[in-house]
């Protein structure tokens, strides 16, 4: 159900007065959606980790996954970040976003309380049955909630009405492969981590949830082409390339090597919500390297 290039979108906030800092910049968001959309993405990801989820409210990400699917118009699918820590909270965006029409919900490993997979069996189960209008695309990343899926419980998990797909974002080929072979036919599997991308198609991946295509929507879009129609010496050379793009988006934590790409790009601020703090000197500096190797050109907004 879902497949290709999915954008997990940044969320663009307000720079300059101090009575704005902090707010969501409503134009810029919907500036990028269509940015992405012209690309040729085949899905937006709203209020994921790359989105700040930790630190919007539940009525903006409401309105924000009400604004994405406004604005996409159903010319890419949109799937909202609904997970949280608490399966209640989790259930509630969930219908939420169902109601404004999104097409699925990420649903991340709960973070800070450590379930036991019998729990995470039971969370991801629970909002897959009682939201059952929206899909869910399990996301497992451990290195951000302190929790991983195992296989075991994943291919259970298949088996669970409503559950269509998984972000994955362990880089562990070697688990991605036995996901693939053991449920593969029940249950689209995803990059979660940018830079194994084409490494877990090889294997059988379906495409990627992908934090670079905020900023090279249509390089990634291209890479997916190229895998798709056979040519797979393009796909790899295309993903080589993009290799230091993809490392430069992590070299502090997520989202701010990107947002401040996109700054330089796209002229959006690049300004987080606390604790998240600014990109220090070297990472900017490393940054402006990746700039000048991958042709990323400063907008005149900028």
């Amino acid at each position: 159900m879902f497949e290709g290039v999915y954008t997990a979108l940044i969320t663009p906030f307000v720079a300059g007065r101090a009575e704005e800092e902090g707010q969501i910049d409503w134009a810029a968001l919907e500036a990028h959606v269509e940015r992405q959309i012209a690309a040729g993405v085949h899905g937006l990801v709203p209020c994921g980790t790359t989105g700040e989820s930790s630190t919007l409210s539940k009525a903006e990400k409401v309105e924000v996954f009400r604004r994405v699917v406004q604005t996409a118009r159903g010319r890419c699918r949109v799937v909202a970040g609904v997970g949280t820590n608490d399966t209640r909270a989790t259930i509630a965006l969930a219908r939420a976003a169902a109601e404004v029409g999104a097409d699925g919900g990420l649903v991340i490993t709960p973070y800070y309380n450590k379930p036991t997979q019998a729990g995470l069996f039971a969370h991801f189960s629970a909002v897959a049955t009682q939201v059952p209008e929206l899909p869910v695309m399990l996301y497992n990343v451990p290195s951000r909630t302190g929790v991983s899926l195992t296989v075991d419980t994943i291919e259970r998990l298949a088996d669970v009405p409503g559950v269509v797909a998984l972000k994955e974002a362990t880089a562990n080929l070697t688990m991605d492969a036995e996901i693939v072979a053991r449920c593969g036919d029940r249950l689209t599997l995803l990059s979660g981590e940018d830079s194994v991308s084409f490494p877990m198609w090889a294997i059988g991946g379906r495409g990627v949830v992908c934090v670079t295509s905020n900023l090279v929507p249509e390089r990634m879009v291209a890479m997916w082409r190229a895998f798709e129609r056979g040519d797979w010496a393009t796909a790899r050379a295309l993903h080589l390339k993009l290799l230091p793009l993809f490392g430069g988006m992590f070299l502090e934590t997520n989202p701010g090597p990107v947002k401040a790409a996109c700054a330089r790009a796209f002229g959006y601020a690049e300004d987080m919500r606390l604790p998240l703090a600014p990109l220090q000197a070297p990472a900017r500096a490393q940054l402006e390297r990746l700039y000048a190797e991958h042709e990323i050109v400063p907008s005149r907004d900028a």
